[in-house]
């Protein structure tokens, strides 16, 4: 009788689990910041709410801050299609998402120009950029990852021959570099090595 009773008992304990979808605590998974702006997890956070969707293109061009050359590769590739990638979310501690928005050339994709806008007072300004190609700049976990490819003499444009890769945060109403590596890529197998850069 204990022993039948011990089984139903185990048996009871087990079904909810099933009821999860099979895959038990999984399922549920953790919060993302795109999703949960502002969670209690991440108090000193604020929370942001999504921009309306910005001509990145009018943005760009109508920002003087902007290099007259990034301005000249700023052309549609296709019919209406500019080579832009822009991307939205917390790096200042603004009141809406920042803009991050990179141009990239047409025939390569390569990045010319990267560039974050912070709202303020109804408008957009220009809080960081970087000019010297080729670039590229991401939102990481409420940090700014900026990408710059290395060539050495006759690499071609698809096949850079490392990386550096520097991370800045907000602070005191500005950009400052908190970490920065170097990738050696690897010529043999498409990979590379990861050193810290000099001061990094």
């Amino acid at each position: 009788m204990g022993t039948a009773v011990a089984a139903l008992a185990t048996v009871a304990l087990l079904l909810p689990a099933c009821g999860t979808g099979g895959t038990g605590a999984r399922d549920e998974g953790p919060a993302h910041a795109d999703t949960v702006s502002g969670a209690a997890a991440v108090p000193s956070v604020r929370p942001a709410r999504t921009p309306d969707r910005v001509d990145a293109v009018r943005l760009v061009k109508g920002d003087p801050l902007v290099s007259a050359q990034v301005k000249r590769e700023l052309t549609p590739c296709v019919a209406d299609e500019y080579p832009v990638d822009v991307s939205y979310g917390e790096l200042t501690g603004g009141r809406a998402e920042d803009v991050v928005v990179n141009v990239l050339t047409c025939g390569d994709a390569v990045g010319v120009g990267s560039y974050v806008y912070r709202l303020e007072g109804g408008a957009y300004r220009n809080v960081f950029r970087a000019e010297e190609p080729p670039v590229y700049a991401e939102i990481d976990r409420g940090d700014l990852v900026v990408t710059k490819q290395v060539y050495e003499k006759g690499d071609p444009v698809s096949s850079p021959s490392g990386e550096n890769v520097i991370t800045y945060r907000w602070a005191a109403g500005r950009f400052t570099e908190r970490f920065r590596t170097h990738n050696d890529y690897s010529s043999a197998v498409g990979g590379g090595d990861v050193t810290p850069a000099p001061g990094g």
